[in-house]
């Protein structure tokens, strides 16, 4: 009755919109509340390294060091104490970043390298180097990475560009710097892979895949990362270097930039508001290369400062040794070359 008569006197002409109006007004404080519950857990439930476990006498090599997660993880394991060895593509960046991380952790004992990851006669000089002039080699990182969304490039040894960038290179670096590695054990190599390999798989029967989309061989790459790492690990048994890969996150760095637009409008607002900064990023990183009590832990794979579990696609060994096999013929593995 009381409703009827509300209606007819015109009140709900007014009153229909202002409900309307708080409804929307509730809905979206809502979602705001919900998005700052989501970067909150986000942001505080993320691994960290705690730590202060120094470095002091020991020689890293950080490779892709000039910017996001590598910058990150060179200023880390500079300030505690380690000779850190920058392998960058671009010098210039590479030199500026050596004399902040200086400023910020005082340790001068930082050296910039030219390497190039998807060149393989750069990767033959810069190991050639590193082999003449350092003593040591207690832990490889490979950090590098290269992404692309629709360019298809081909390396100057014509390999596709990701695939060369994110796997052979590494790969070929690997057997390169072995004897050094075995030579300074207890050593390690640390493999910045992805939890992405999720959204591919490593096609054997076209392992230099140039008519794919790179955008789809990013995810590709990361799988190869893990597979080669468990391989790695399973021929280093034994020799006091172990290897192990992480995920470390999303985190806002520069490969996301070549998402092209309009995607990358709205991807911008959700790394701004969602990613970890390459300083969380970089903390399983640093944990793998650092921490005392993984001296012997080797072929693990590893999330936000915890061993993880894996898909059982990528935890085939027989596709892991095949990946190796192939990897071996394309990289072009010379006579005099370590053998693993």
């Amino acid at each position: 009755m009381l409703i009827a008569e509300a209606w007819k006197a015109g009140y709900f002409f007014w009153l229909l919109p202002a409900l309307m109006l708080l409804g929307l007004i509730a809905l979206i404080f809502g979602v705001i509340g919900l998005l700052i519950i989501v970067r909150f857990y986000a942001q505080y439930t993320c691994g960290r390294y705690r730590a202060n476990t120094r470095m002091d006498g020991k020689t890293v090599i950080v490779t892709g060091s000039t910017s996001g997660i590598g910058k990150e993880t060179a200023k880390d394991l500079a300030n505690r104490g380690a000779r850190v060895i920058m392998a960058c593509r671009n010098i210039g960046a590479a030199d500026k970043i050596k004399e902040q991380i200086i400023d910020a952790t005082k340790n001068s004992n930082i050296v910039v390298k030219k390497l190039d990851l998807s060149s393989f006669a750069s990767i033959r000089a810069f190991a050639e180097d590193i082999n003449k002039n350092e003593q040591r080699l207690d832990v490889l990182i490979h950090n590098a990475g290269y992404a692309e969304t629709f360019k298809k490039a081909r390396s100057e040894d014509d390999i596709e560009m990701t695939m060369a960038t994110n796997h052979y290179g590494p790969f070929l670096l690997t057997h390169l710097l072995i004897d050094l590695l075995k030579k300074s054990a207890p050593a390690r190599v640390v493999v910045v892979a992805s939890s992405l390999y999720r959204l591919a798989s490593v096609d054997l029967e076209n392992p230099n895949p140039v008519d794919t989309l790179p955008g789809y061989l990013y995810y590709v790459s990361k799988e190869a990362n893990i597979l080669f790492t468990r391989e790695l690990a399973r021929r280093l048994e034994g020799t006091g270097v172990t290897a192990n890969c992480l995920h470390p996150g999303l985190v806002d760095t520069g490969i996301w930039r070549n998402v092209p637009i309009p995607l990358s409008w709205g991807l911008g607002l959700i790394i701004k508001g969602f990613f970890k900064t390459p300083k969380k990023g970089c903390q399983t990183s640093v944990m793998l290369a650092v921490d005392e009590k993984l001296e012997k832990v080797n072929g693990k794979y590893f999330s936000d400062c915890q061993e993880s579990s894996l898909s059982d696609a990528v935890s085939d060994m027989s596709k892991a040794r095949k990946l190796w096999e192939i990897s071996e013929k394309l990289v072009k593995l010379e006579e005099n070359d370590t053998k693993l």
